[in-house]
């Protein structure tokens, strides 16, 4: 005797080979012994053989319409049997009644199963939404199948073009789109940046990069809304006309400098800072722009200024305008070039020149310096602030470090090219103005700490900067306290601070008290922002390091070993990893092979060439 019965969701034939009653013990078609249910038997058969019945029942089902059985079933609940001697008109052979059984269990929009061999018909309208949903899917899975298919072909599908940035920077897994792309990449063995890339949907590598960061970032886009700044009284004018030194594509000029000498013979200094705080008042329109923002964000052709450009104009140091400043002057000794004594006050203040790295760098540096050639505008005012520099350097314990210069490099894009330039740390130019700042922020740091008023300084103990409420010592600049208030058009804690500093001159209660949980927040967002700005300002510079290798045709280079197998090149700074670079101890140097740059992942392949022999001294 044959039994037809359900197994594991499906459905089996066997032969008897022992009926315990509650258990059978059977053998399949391909002599398989097994032990069941007595209870999971569904039908019991003479004729015809195992693999023919299994074969036949198939045949039935297929033949039977879903639709005509689910209207010849009655409303309450049935057994297979049952249905089928109503379906078929007579008694049903085992195979008319396997094939009923078969039918209802792979239907079950249309019937629902009950028990073993026992169903119910789905109501009308729950039948109607479920063919509806299957339908939809049924639908969505020939959409899917059409999208992979265009993908896997490199064509965009035409339904893509407004999703893209979902698509390549927040893929939600649960959309057509994204399986589809899945499915595609799973094909070409491509990822979803390189794939939409091949079908055209990023025609800018730059642009790929750049708008996953205002994507991220800047979801409203990185435009202004309509903002102006406050009126504020009018100040005092200044006696003296001051210069500027800031880079060829700076727009946000925050400082500025300036030199008399007094009638004792002594030289006046004048540090000068931009005083957005004077028209951004806490709490307006504009103050929530730049406290969402935080930061000027900076990459190599473009930056994001934390201000609108109207309000950067108010507050500019440009040349020819009076500007309104807050300025520390000091009393320096003509000799000694010691500080003899300082004060700080807001004015209006004349700008006479923006002073430019390139076009200054020719003739203010150290060998034009050592020869005395001072034949250019500004130059006994930069001799005079350079000996001061040099001075400060000395009282921070920093003069005659022995450790290696360090290099700058200045990125330029114009027209989609690049230049790379570079500037040792510690040149003429940088000493300037880089001390006068760690000057004015030390100063007015220690100034309201010991009117004990907050601000926000910038710490370093045992080698770590953080950020901090309370005053403390900098020990990598060698001063007993230090904030960031230079920038305040380019750095919302800048500003922040600026306001604390004004407030104080002005006898003015301080914004911001001790212990003010909105500062703390302010220092806390900043900090953030702050890091995630200048890790993509480095992802930045990294892309236009591989353009630049493209684009000078580089095919081979010179690197410098740091560390096993991570080199820096030479030229630029591009640090890489490159596997096949032998053990080579640190700081060798060694040519390299250029091998393939990818621009949507920022890396790219380099074969190891021979070590630069050392040459003899």
């Amino acid at each position: 005797m044959n039994i037809f019965y359900e197994e594991d969701g499906g459905f089996k034939v066997g032969n008897i080979l022992a009926d315990n009653t509650t258990s059978l013990q059977v053998e399949n078609t391909h002599g398989k012994r097994s032990k069941i249910k007595s209870a999971n038997v569904m039908l019991r058969f003479a004729q015809p053989g195992l693999a023919e019945f299994l074969a036949q029942a198939e045949t039935v089902s297929a033949d039977i319409d879903v639709d005509f059985l689910w209207e010849s079933c009655p409303q309450e609940e049935f057994g297979f049997d049952i249905l089928a001697q109503e379906y078929f008109g007579h008694v049903p052979t085992p195979v008319e009644a396997a094939g009923t059984l078969i039918r209802l269990h792979s239907s079950p929009m249309h019937f629902y199963k009950k028990g073993k061999g026992r169903y119910k018909s789905a109501p009308p309208d729950a039948l109607k939404s479920a063919l509806a949903g299957a339908e939809k899917k049924r639908q969505q899975a020939a959409l899917q199948a059409r999208y992979t298919e265009e993908l896997t072909a490199f064509t965009l599908p035409a339904d893509f073009t407004d999703k893209l940035d979902q698509i390549l920077y927040k893929p939600d897994r649960n959309t057509l789109e994204v399986k589809a792309v899945e499915a595609a990449c799973a094909l070409t063995h491509l990822s979803t940046a390189h794939l939409l890339h091949r079908c055209g949907a990023i025609p800018s590598t730059h642009d790929y990069h750049f708008n996953r960061f205002l994507f991220e970032n800047f979801p409203k886009g990185a435009g202004f809304p309509d903002a102006s700044v406050s009126a504020y009284p009018e100040l005092p004018h200044a006696s003296v006309n001051a210069f500027s030194i800031d880079d060829a594509t700076t727009t946000e000029i925050d400082d500025a400098f300036s030199l008399e000498q007094i009638a004792n013979g002594n030289w006046r200094v004048g540090i000068h800072i931009a005083a957005p705080a004077l028209g951004i008042l806490p709490n307006t329109s504009i103050d929530e722009i730049a406290g969402q923002r935080l930061s000027t964000v900076y990459m190599p052709g473009n930056k994001i200024t934390m201000l609108p450009e109207n309000v950067v104009q108010a507050f500019t140091l440009c040349a020819d305008k009076v500007c309104p400043a807050l300025s520390l002057y000091l009393e320096v000794d003509a000799t000694s070039f010691d500080i003899l004594k300082s004060e700080s006050c807001l004015e209006s203040l004349h700008i006479a020149a923006n002073l430019r790295h390139d076009t200054l760098e020719p003739l203010f540096n150290e060998a034009t310096i050592a020869s005395g050639k001072f034949d250019y505008n500004y130059a006994n005012e930069l001799t005079v602030l350079w000996n001061f520099a040099n001075k400060l350097e000395a009282l921070r314990g920093k003069s005659g470090e022995n450790s290696p210069q360090q290099i700058d490099y200045n990125f330029y894009v114009e027209n989609d090219h690049i230049k790379i330039s570079n500037r040792l740390r510690g040149s003429p130019i940088d000493k300037v103005v880089s001390e006068l700042m760690i000057l004015v922020n030390s100063t007015w740091g220690k100034l309201l700490a010991d009117n004990d008023v907050a601000g926000i300084y910038r710490t370093q103990t045992n080698g770590k900067v953080k950020m901090s409420t309370v005053s403390a010592p900098h020990q990598g600049l060698g001063v007993a306290q230090y904030m960031w208030s230079s920038s305040p058009l380019r750095r919302y804690v800048d500003l922040v601070n600026q306001r604390q500093i004004i407030n104080l001159l002005r006898n003015e209660t301080p914004v911001y008290e001790k212990n003010d949980i909105a500062l703390f927040a302010i220092l806390r967002d900043f900090d953030a922002a702050y890091t995630l700005y200048n890790d993509f300002q480095r992802q930045m510079e990294r892309y236009w390091c591989l353009r630049w290798l493209l684009q000078e045709k580089v095919q081979q280079f010179e690197v410098t070993v740091l560390r096993e197998n991570l080199v820096r090149l030479t030229e630029i700074p591009l640090v890489s990893r490159i596997s096949s670079l032998p053990e080579l101890p640190p700081n060798t140097q060694a040519i390299l092979e250029i091998g393939e740059i990818d621009l949507l992942d920022l890396n790219f392949n380099a074969r190891f060439i021979s070590v630069v022999e050392a040459t003899p001294a």
